[in-house]
């Protein structure tokens, strides 16, 4: 059931974070603060698939 998934940063677009998670008990979508080190600042990250 546990899957990988990959973080976007919704800015720049670009994938920067990988993290496993159980579709079972999340099966909506992960929207995270993350650091981006592309912006170079705190920016939103949303899952996407690997």
């Amino acid at each position: 059931m546990r899957v990988i998934i990959l973080f976007q940063c919704t800015e720049c677009k670009n994938k920067n974070y990988s993290n496993m998670k159980n579709k079972k008990n999340t099966p909506d979508k992960l929207e995270l603060s993350k650091y981006c080190r592309h912006c170079r600042k705190h920016t939103r990250h949303k899952e996407t698939k690997a």
